[in-house]
């Protein structure tokens, strides 16, 4: 007899059921084995040896794993990392448990429940202004198209500070599929210098521009800024949204202009070194918890926050690879992910090409980001990179 055998990769509750519903599994049978058919792996850092121990007593009670460093078993070690290895049904079992436990373990049961949730739900946000709203959805990737008005960006310097020039290239945006228009007045490459500037310069030379691009965009206007001042002047003026290259924690009066204009912010990593003294993803995620625990005091509502993992500000070539390859990791964090990769000195780096032809190699980060939870693309040449967004969508279904 014939037959044929396959492995099957199911990355979530969805896609189980439709796989067990595909096979005319009964509907009671769908709603035992979901969560028996979808497999995850949770890092928790820096746990007591303690808890470390009963942590893995209640997991391989449940049918479970939970690996951890020598010396946690005879308490040689004060604090260790644990691997969790489990179905969603052992999760669920397991935390049951741990909630019921004394020590730190209510807690530690409530982080592994809210990054599992995290991971399964895709992070759907609503923004709406007086004449625009946007919208993020499964499958639809927005596509943020970059004017810069500096003399001296990496990318386009010089191209677009004329006001003629950049008003043309913000309406070809829109008509090539761009959903935000993101300005900035001063350059922020993260390589060879880039001139700084004061707040009043930055303001005098987005103001005049802002103003008119406010008055022909379809779509809503982000501000490319980390001065409170700047980006004051900038909500005053009417703009849309405010994206922070150090996600709130350069200015300490950002956080609270956002949540006084009550408006989406994109809260990126950055550091001055590329020196990383743990796991480049674990530090990359504790200062964008940082910045939203900053902006959640100052008042910013938690569904604001849009996430970006800095790609080529404070990491090597060789450390963007790394953070593309593993970007699904942030999702853990439970926000939108804007990936902003557009002819990055990686790009020219692994193809050996200068600025003006990478857009391949941006073609390629821009699909393989959106297959790792990207929600949002930044790039420069939006006709392109908005049909890479949209073909990739297509793909991605996981409901055919």
């Amino acid at each position: 007899m014939a037959f044929n055998v396959r492995v099957l990769e199911i990355n979530n509750l969805k896609q189980a059921e439709i796989e067990l519903s595909k096979i005319n599994c009964d509907k009671s049978g769908i709603q035992i084995m979901m969560n028996k058919a979808v497999f995850r792996i949770v890092k928790l850092e820096g746990i007591s040896a303690k808890d470390a121990n009963l942590l893995k007593q209640t997991f391989l009670a449940k049918g479970g794993e939970a690996a951890v460093g020598r010396g946690t078993a005879d308490l040689s070690v004060a604090y260790t990392d644990v691997l969790l290895c489990a179905t969603f049904k052992q999760y669920q079992m397991a935390i049951a448990q741990l909630k019921m436990q004394p020590w730190g373990l209510p807690t530690i049961a409530q982080a592994i429940e809210k990054v599992l949730i995290s991971s399964e739900n895709f992070p759907a946000r609503s923004y709406y202004w007086e004449n625009h709203s946007l919208s993020i959805i499964p499958r639809r990737t927005l596509v943020m198209g970059i004017l810069n008005v500096t003399p001296d960006s990496f990318s386009d310097g010089g191209q677009y500070n004329k006001m003629d020039k950049a008003l043309y290239h913000v309406e070809e945006m829109i008509q090539s599929g761009a959903d935000i228009i993101d300005i900035g007045a001063e350059s922020t490459r993260p390589y060879y210098g880039a001139e700084k500037i004061s707040a009043q310069e930055e303001i005098e030379r987005l103001g005049p521009l802002l103003e008119k691009v406010l008055s022909i965009s379809t779509v809503p206007v982000s501000v490319d800024t980390y001065k409170s001042s700047v980006a004051l002047e900038s909500l005053r003026l009417g703009a849309h949204m405010i994206n922070d290259i150090w996600g709130l924690q350069f200015d300490d009066n950002m956080a609270k202009v956002v949540a006084e204009y009550d408006v989406p912010v994109i809260i990126m990593h950055n550091q001055d070194t590329t020196h990383y003294q743990q796991d480049i993803m674990s530090e990359i995620g504790s200062f964008l918890q940082k910045s939203i625990t900053i902006g959640i005091q100052a008042g910013i509502d938690p569904d604001k926050f849009i996430i970006d993992p800095g790609i080529g500000f404070g990491k090597t070539p060789e450390q963007n690879l790394i953070v593309m390859s593993r970007l699904e990791e942030l999702r853990s964090l439970g926000y939108p992910i804007l990936l902003g990769t557009s002819n990055k000195r990686f790009i020219g780096e692994v193809l050996g090409l200068p600025v003006e032809e990478r857009v391949e190699g941006t073609g390629a980060t821009v699909a393989i980001g959106i297959m790792k939870g990207s929600n949002i693309v930044r790039v420069h040449n939006v006709k392109v990179m908005a049909r890479v967004a949209k073909m990739t969508d297509a793909m991605m279904r996981s409901d055919m």
